[in-house]
């Protein structure tokens, strides 16, 4: 069992989808967390509101473009998970200098302050989207990074800065890959909630943008699980290890089990507004999950059918939050 650690865990992005989930699992394990939320006037703590009273969750409103706010919310943190990011692609061809500020300059704040006050270990969050569409499958963690969105060139700048402080500075930074995390609190930017909230609406037609493109679906608790892990294996410093299932499917093969799952009759509609231009769109991922089994013992637990299952019944139970009318009738 890894040693308990000295000071509170801090993770950025704690109010997101996949943050939320790691502060409850990292309390659940009695570990204090220091939860860094997106600062808004209404004092909201996100996905994390619920929470706002938990005597393990020490709560901070800020900034990660703000390097002098990150300083002070590093400080006496024993870990930092590094989640906080722009994530939506489609906004990234409107908006790219934002990407460039936040997950660029951002996570060069974290780097900053993990230096300054000598944590003792930062997990530094990528996407499986720096690969780009790949030259083979399964891809490896030593593939060539590809830039096809605005997106995914500020992640893997954000990964090579990573690199570079541990070359560097021997910053004891490793960084996990996630492969098409999806589960409870998923917003419709991300094509599984956008199929199931539809399909759960009682929608005969279901509107996606292409179906063709193939993805490695890991569900949020192995995630996390595995960001946990990266957290605590020892010597995996200034490594990068990929969080994946080794399975790829396609949209359209998700869709059909979403049917399934759900017990719908529904057919797929096509709609522009929801595709990628054509050479922004990355075709197929597909994890080789080895590294991580052999320096994590890190492996998925739960399986697509079973995910998407356990996702169906959190969207049917909160319907509410998705704007299902937005969509064309």
């Amino acid at each position: 069992m890894p040693a308990r650690p000295s000071g509170p865990v801090l993770v950025t992005g704690a109010d997101g989808f996949i943050g939320s989930h790691l502060v409850e699992q990292l309390v659940t394990r009695g570990i204090p967390v220091r939860a860094f939320c997106y600062y808004n006037s209404n004092g909201s703590y996100g996905w994390l509101d619920e929470h706002r009273d938990h005597p393990g969750i020490d709560f901070v409103l800020g900034d990660i473009r703000d390097a002098d706010f990150v300083r002070q919310a590093v400080d006496g943190c024993s870990k930092v998970f590094h989640l906080a990011a722009l994530i939506a692609i489609p906004y990234s061809y409107e908006a790219p200098d934002s990407y460039v500020e936040t997950n660029i300059r951002g996570t060069l704040n974290v780097l900053q302050a993990v230096r300054h006050h000598d944590v003792d270990r930062m997990v530094h969050t990528s996407t499986s989207e720096v690969y780009g569409t790949p030259d083979t499958v399964p891809i490896s963690e030593t593939h060539a990074l590809k830039g096809q969105s605005p997106y995914s060139a500020s992640k893997i700048a954000a990964d090579k800065m990573a690199e570079a402080f541990h070359s560097s500075f021997e910053t004891p930074v490793v960084t996990v890959r996630p492969f098409n995390t999806y589960g409870p609190r998923q917003s419709t930017r991300a094509v599984i909630p956008t199929i199931l909230a539809q399909l759960l609406a009682g929608r005969t037609e279901v509107e996606l943008g292409s179906t063709e493109p193939k993805r490695d679906f890991t569900y949020v608790l192995d995630t996390v699980q595995g960001l946990i892990a990266a957290g605590d294996a020892a010597g995996v410093e200034g490594e990068t290890i990929q969080l994946g299932t080794g399975v790829s499917v396609s949209i359209a093969e998700v869709f059909d089990l979403a049917c399934r799952v759900t017990a719908a009759d529904a057919k797929i509609r096509s709609v522009e507004d929801r595709q990628r231009p054509p050479e922004s769109e990355v075709m197929i991922l597909l994890s080789d999950p080895s590294i991580a089994k052999s320096k994590l013992g890190w492996a998925y637990q739960i399986d697509l059918e079973e995910g998407l299952a356990k996702t169906a019944e959190w969207i049917g139970a909160h319907l509410d939050l998705f704007n299902v009318e937005r969509f064309h009738v």
